[in-house]
């Protein structure tokens, strides 16, 4: 049976949600589906998510994710404000623990006013002590507008909007294939059946460059799924941390390195390491699948990125399995954490789209050709950024659509 609509979203993460919505609110007379292979919505990258709600210090001035995270956190902070979904302002603590870390956090600074960054407040060793009592440092850079929420709550409120008006959400329907046909596009799902549209938005997180080559997108970047395990401490020590201790960003390293952050249900996460997944799925260590790990270590892009890093990789390597080496990182941050304080997890994997040279794609990447248009890099602040994603896709679907 052939099923026939005006557009479909494949994904039913946050991004993918956010996009349906937005398509919905701009023409609420639009026939829009979305497919989801899982049973359940936003339980990947969305549902695995720290849930910062970030304000844009890090991003290039006059990038997509300097410009889509700070209107996306104004239209998330809206969105939950009309749903009643909890929101909080506890911000962020960016912390120099020696003095060869202050030109990196002034560099920080002048970042974040460019990109427009509110309320952001330079902080000697009292104001530390004043904001976060435990915690470490020389001086920090203090963000009270970054927040914390639920984004997994907040994905699946989008998904009770777009259903409420009139769209369909179908889940366990994996895409197998994606094949333009004249005037339409054809999904053909997980056991044969098809679905019809005059235009396809893919948000696939994870999946995201095995889609687009079904369409006949560009090889490369590719996807490198990274793991991050976090601690999370006991009740005991929670009042540790008040908000978000973050150490200051160094440019030299893929990742940003170990921070804490405070949950919205009031738990502390410490973390994350970023090791090599397995798995695209692999939340778990001995998560393996064959095809993904071979896809990987076999890219000339990984093998270029492990060569540069190799050293910094093993030492994420040595934390992820030897407690004790977690434990002194984080005790750079606060110094009173004890590792009998700490339990394992939980975990997440990154969609990280990495280039054949072997660098970060940094920016997001939203594109495609003629009927199908393709998230292919999308990680923090995707999330905080969803509904201004969303609303670039669906600006950029509508006219597509208008002009067949």
């Amino acid at each position: 049976m052939t099923e026939r609509t005006s557009v479909i979203v494949i994904g039913g993460g946050i991004v993918g949600l956010a996009t349906a919505y937005r398509l919905l609110e701009a023409r609420p007379d639009l026939h829009v589906t979305v497919v989801e292979k899982e049973a359940d919505l936003a339980t990947h990258q969305t549902g695995h998510n720290s849930g910062v709600l970030h304000a844009g210090l890090y991003y290039a001035p006059g990038s997509l994710k300097a410009r889509l995270c700070r209107e996306g956190k104004a239209d998330l902070e809206a969105f939950a404000a009309e749903r009643g979904i909890p929101l909080e302002h506890c911000g962020k603590l960016v912390v120099a623990l020696d003095d060869g870390e202050l030109p990196r956090l002034a560099a920080l600074r002048e970042r974040a006013l460019a990109n427009g960054v509110p309320g952001l407040e330079d902080v000697g060793r009292e104001r530390i002590r004043e904001i976060e009592p435990h915690a470490a440092g020389i001086g920090g850079l203090w963000s009270p507008g970054t927040g914390i929420i639920d984004f997994r709550r907040v994905a699946l409120a989008m998904a009770d909007e777009i259903r409420a008006r009139g769209a369909e959400i179908v889940t366990s329907w994996p895409a197998s294939d994606i094949d333009t046909r004249g005037a339409e596009v054809v999904v053909l799902g997980p056991r044969g059946e098809e679905r019809v549209a005059a235009l396809v938005v893919a948000c696939a997180g994870l999946h995201a460059d095995r889609l687009a080559r079904m369409t006949g997108d560009d090889e490369d970047p590719r996807i490198v799924p990274f793991r991050g395990d976090y601690y999370t401490l006991d009740p005991s020590a929670t009042g540790l941390v008040r908000g978000l201790i973050y150490p200051v960003p160094d440019p030299r390293f893929p990742f940003l390195g170990v921070h804490f952050t405070r949950r919205i249900d009031g738990a502390v996460w410490a973390g994350p390491n970023a090791v090599l997944a397995f798995a695209r799925e692999g939340y778990r260590r001995r998560d393996i699948r064959v095809r993904d790990l071979a896809s990987t270590l076999a890219y000339r892009g990984f093998q270029r990125l492990a060569l540069r890093y190799l050293r910094t990789g093993l030492g994420e390597m040595w934390r992820d399995v030897w407690k004790p080496a977690f434990v002194h990182e984080l005790q750079r941050y606060v110094p009173e954490i004890r590792g009998d304080q700490l339990r394992f997890g939980p975990s997440g994997v990154r969609a990280q789209a990495l280039a054949r040279d072997g660098t970060m794609v940094d920016d997001f990447s939203l594109g495609g050709r003629g009927r199908v248009l393709h998230v292919r890099n999308a990680p923090s602040p995707a999330a905080t950024s969803s509904l201004a994603i969303g609303r670039v896709l669906a600006t950029t679907a509508l006219e597509r659509l208008d002009g067949t």
